[in-house]
C-alpha cells in the first residue's frame, strides 16, 4: 500500500511524499444519537478507511487532491488564508483541521500537500468525514512535529466539523477513528470521555454492513434539528432536575418527569436519548457475558426506537432491518450512523452470510427499486502512520 500511495503522490505532485498514513471508518454497534446527549456509545474502527500521503512545502501554498473526487480536481489555498469555501467541497474537512490547529495557537509557517484515497462508501454513514479529519490531524501533527496526543487530535477534529464545516456532530465518530483497536469496540461515556475497550468475540458470526445507497448529507438532513429538540427537552427537564445531560437520567427518572415536556415530539426525542443510553450499557454487559442473542435483541430494540421515537430511519433502512429479521442466522440488525439513509449493521452466523446477501439483496431491490451493497467487515486499529 505504501508503494502505491508514494507512486500516486509522485504522479500528482511530482515529488516524494514525506510519509503515508491511514485512518479507518467506524461503525457504531449500538448507542445512536446519544453522543451529543452526554450518553454512552459503543463504536469500533473498521479495516476500511482513508489513506493519505503527504509532504511539507517550502512556501505557504496548500494543495489537496483526492482520487475519490477526481472531478473536483486539485484544491489550492494559502496556509495564511483559511476560509470555508463551498466549492472546495470535501477539502473543507482538512481545511477545518488547519483552522482548529491555528486556533489552538499552533503555527504553520509553511504549506503542505496531501494525496487522499479511501474505500469507505461516500455518504454511507461509516464516517468518511471523521476519517478524513483524523487522518489530516495525524498528518499535520507528524509533518509539523506538534506533539499532540490522540485525544487532543480527536477533539480538534470534532471542533473542525462543528465550527468550520457547520455540522453539530458529537465526538463519537472522531473518537472511534482515532482510538480504535483491533478486535475491540469502545464503550465511551461522551459526557466525561471516560472509555474502556471490550473484546468482540463473535465466534461463528460476523459483522455485515449493508449500504442502502441512499445518499444523505448531514448538513442537509434533520440532524441539527434533532440535536436542537434534545437541547430543548434538557432545558425543560433542568427546571426541576439537577442534570447537565440527558445521558445522566435512568429510564425511571425520565418516566417520572416526562410530563414536564408538553410537546409529544420533543418528549419522544428525549425518551430515545435516555433509553438508548441505558440500552447501550445493557448491550455491552450482554456481550461481555458472551450472550450474543441478548445483544442482538437490543440491536433490534435500538432500531425500533430510532424509527418510532427519534424518526431518523426512513423506508430504506427500515426495509433492510425488517428483511434481516426474516433471515435465518441473523442475530441482530439496526441502522447505524446519523440515519436518513446510510447503512445498517447486522450480526449474522458465518454459514448464513451468502444467503443473507442474496435474499436481502433481491428483496431490497424489488421493494426500493435500486440495489444495496454489502460489506463483511473486520474490526481494525485507529488512525496511524504506515511503516
Amino acid at each position: 500500500m505504501i508503494e502505491r500511495l508514494q507512486k500516486r503522490f509522485e504522479d500528482i505532485f511530482h515529488a516524494q511524499a514525506d510519509g503515508c498514513y491511514f485512518a479507518p471508518g467506524r461503525v457504531n454497534l449500538i448507542g445512536e444519537h446519544t453522543d451529543y446527549n452526554g450518553g454512552n456509545v459503543f463504536p469500533c474502527a473498521l479495516v476500511i478507511g482513508t489513506y493519505g500521503a503527504a509532504r511539507k512545502r517550502e512556501d505557504t501554498l496548500v494543495r489537496l487532491y483526492s482520487d475519490n473526487f477526481p472531478e473536483i480536481g486539485m484544491i489550492e489555498f494559502d496556509i495564511t488564508d483559511i476560509r470555508f469555501e463551498k466549492d472546495h467541497d470535501w477539502a473543507n474537512y482538512p481545511k477545518g483541521l488547519v483552522y482548529t490547529y491555528k486556533e489552538k495557537g499552533l503555527e504553520f509557517k509553511k504549506g503542505f500537500e496531501i494525496y487522499f484515497e479511501g474505500n469507505i462508501p461516500n455518504g454511507a454513514g461509516l464516517s468518511s468525514s471523521a476519517s478524513i479529519e483524523v487522518l489530516t490531524a495525524i498528518i499535520l501533527d507528524d509533518l509539523y512535529q506538534f506533539g499532540l496526543d490522540m485525544i487532543d487530535m480527536v477533539k480538534l477534529s470534532q471542533k473542525a466539523e462543528n465550527q468550520f464545516v457547520g455540522v453539530n456532530s458529537g465526538i463519537m465518530d472522531q473518537f472511534a477513528v482515532g482510538m480504535g483497536k483491533k478486535d475491540k469496540a469502545i464503550l465511551l461515556d461522551t459526557n466525561t470521555l471516560k472509555y474502556r475497550y471490550a473484546s468482540i468475540q463473535l465466534k461463528d458470526a460476523s459483522i455485515v454492513i449493508t449500504n442502502t445507497n441512499k445518499r444523505r448529507g448531514l448538513q442537509d438532513s434533520k440532524y441539527n434539528e434533532r440535536r436542537e429538540e434534545c437541547e430543548e427537552s434538557l432545558r425543560i427537564l433542568k427546571t426541576k432536575l439537577d442534570i447537565k445531560a440527558l445521558g445522566e437520567l435512568s429510564e425511571e427518572e425520565f418516566l417520572q418527569n416526562a410530563d414536564l415536556i408538553k410537546s409529544e415530539t420533543i418528549r419522544k426525542r428525549a425518551k430515545h436519548a435516555v433509553f438508548e443510553n441505558v440500552r447501550t450499557l445493557k448491550a455491552v454487559e450482554a456481550l461481555e457475558k458472551e450472550n450474543i442473542e441478548e445483544f442482538g435483541r437490543l440491536m433490534y430494540e435500538s432500531h425500533d426506537s430510532l424509527r418510532d421515537d427519534y424518526e431518523v430511519t426512513g423506508v430504506e433502512l427500515d426495509t433492510l432491518v425488517e428483511l434481516a429479521r426474516q433471515q435465518e442466522g441473523v442475530i441482530g440488525s439496526r441502522m447505524t450512523g446519523a440515519g436518513f439513509g446510510g447503512c445498517t449493521v447486522t450480526i449474522i452466523k458465518n454459514d448464513r452470510i451468502n444467503d443473507f446477501i442474496e435474499n436481502v439483496g433481491k428483496a431490497y431491490e424489488k421493494t426500493i427499486g435500486y440495489a444495496a451493497d454489502f460489506y463483511v467487515v473486520s474490526i481494525g486499529d485507529g488512525a496511524h502512520k504506515l511503516n
